[in-house]
C-alpha cells in the first residue's frame, strides 16, 4: 500500500505563483471520478509519485504518494526534451535563434577532432527539432536507445556526437534520437552564451516563478538536452498551462503561439504506444480527444489537452526497467471528470 498525502493548501510561494490551489468545488460527478483515479493509482500504480489536474490558473486535484510532497523535485527523464523545445521557442521569440533551416555545422565544428563528414553540411536546426538528422542510431519500439550508454560514458558528449556516422538516406526521416536533443542544448549555448539551465532561469523559469530546479550537465558543461531536468509537479503543471495559454503567462508573452502550434503538430509517422512527434512533443488521442504531451521514462508526463482546457501531470519512479503508462487513467477517469467540471 502506498503512503499518500492530500494537498489542500500551498506550502511554498514559489511553486504556487500563478496557481490557485483552492479551486471552486468540482461537480459531484467530477469529484467522484477524481477519487476513483486516486484509488486506481493506489491499487494499480505503486510507483506513481504525484498526480495533478490543472485548468486555467487553478489546481483541480493534487495527490502525492510514496512520501513525496509539494516541494519535492521529480526526475523528468525524456520529458526534459519538451521543456528544451519550449526554451528554443523562447529563444526564437526573443530573436536569439536563427531560422530553422540554418545549417548547424559551422556552429559545432570546433567540437570535432577530425574532419567532419560532408553530410554535416546538410543538417539544420529543423532536422534536430524534428529528430530527422539521420545519425546512425539504434532505437527500439519502446524508444529504448541501445547506444545511449556510449554517449553517457564518453568524456565529451559533443565530440562523441560529432563522430557519429550520418546515413544520407535517413536524413529527413524520423528516428527517436536523444543526441539530436543534446545538440540543441549545445547550440543554444553557442547562440546565447548561456547554458540551457541559465537561459531558462532568466527567460522561462523565472517568469513562471519556478525557482527550485535541478538541471544536470554533460562532462563538458552543457545542460543535458535529452534528460537531466528535475522540477516539482506543480512547476510541471505551470509548464503545461503556459502551453495551454499560447505562450502567455500573467499577461507576459514568453514565446509565440505559432511555435507552440508547430511543436504540437504531428510531423512524424505513428510510433505505437506513443503517437506522433512534433518539435520534441508527442501528439496523440485518447477517447477521441487530441492532445500533446511531454513524456519521460517511468511515466513522467505533462499532458496538454486544449479541448478540455486542462493540464494533467504524472510523475513516478524513473529507475525502472518495466513501468505502467498512466494513459488508462486519462481515458477512464480524468477526461470524463474534466467533461463534468
Amino acid at each position: 500500500m502506498q503512503s499518500i498525502r492530500s494537498i489542500t493548501a500551498p506550502s511554498a510561494k514559489a511553486h504556487t505563483a500563478g496557481l490557485h490551489c483552492t479551486p471552486p468545488a468540482p461537480s459531484k460527478e467530477a469529484a467522484s471520478l477524481f477519487r476513483a483515479a486516486d484509488e486506481e493509482i493506489i491499487q494499480r500504480f505503486p510507483k506513481m509519485n504525484s498526480f495533478i489536474v490543472a485548468r486555467q490558473d487553478a489546481v483541480l486535484t493534487e495527490r502525492y504518494y510514496n512520501g513525496f510532497e509539494t516541494n519535492d523535485l521529480h526526475d523528468l527523464r525524456s520529458a526534459t526534451k519538451s521543456i528544451l523545445s519550449l526554451l528554443l521557442g523562447v529563444a526564437s521569440y526573443r530573436g536569439d535563434l536563427p531560422q530553422l533551416d540554418e545549417p548547424i555545422a559551422a556552429h559545432l565544428r570546433k567540437y570535432a577532432d577530425r574532419k567532419l563528414d560532408p553530410l554535416w553540411e546538410q543538417l539544420t536546426l529543423r532536422h534536430l527539432l524534428t529528430m530527422t538528422s539521420g545519425f546512425h542510431w539504434k532505437t527500439g519500439v519502446k524508444m529504448g536507445e541501445a547506444l545511449i550508454h556510449r554517449l553517457h560514458q564518453s568524456r565529451n558528449w559533443t565530440k562523441y556526437i560529432m563522430q557519429l556516422p550520418i546515413e544520407q538516406h535517413k536524413i529527413g526521416t524520423f528516428q527517436y534520437c536523444s543526441v539530436d536533443s543534446h545538440l540543441l542544448s549545445v547550440l543554444l549555448t553557442e547562440w546565447t552564451g548561456l547554458s540551457a539551465a541559465e537561459y531558462a532561469g532568466k527567460y522561462l523559469f523565472g517568469p513562471l516563478g519556478i525557482e527550485d530546479v535541478s538541471w544536470s550537465a554533460s562532462p563538458e558543461g552543457h545542460s543535458m538536452g535529452h534528460i537531466g531536468l528535475h522540477l516539482t509537479a506543480r512547476d510541471m503543471a505551470k509548464i503545461g498551462l503556459l502551453c495551454l495559454q499560447g505562450g502567455v503567462w500573467e499577461n507576459e508573452r514568453l514565446l509565440s503561439a505559432e511555435w507552440l502550434t508547430r511543436s504540437m503538430t504531428p510531423l512524424a509517422p505513428e510510433s505505437p504506444g506513443y503517437g506522433r512527434y512534433g518539435y520534441h512533443w508527442w501528439t496523440t488521442k485518447a477517447n477521441g480527444i487530441p492532445f500533446a504531451y511531454a513524456h519521460g521514462h517511468g511515466g513522467q508526463q505533462i499532458n496538454v489537452i486544449p479541448s478540455l482546457d486542462a493540464v494533467v501531470v504524472f510523475t513516478a519512479a524513473s529507475d525502472l526497467n518495466r513501468w505502467k503508462n498512466p494513459r488508462p487513467l486519462l481515458e477512464k477517469f480524468i477526461m470524463p471528470a474534466l467533461k463534468h467540471s
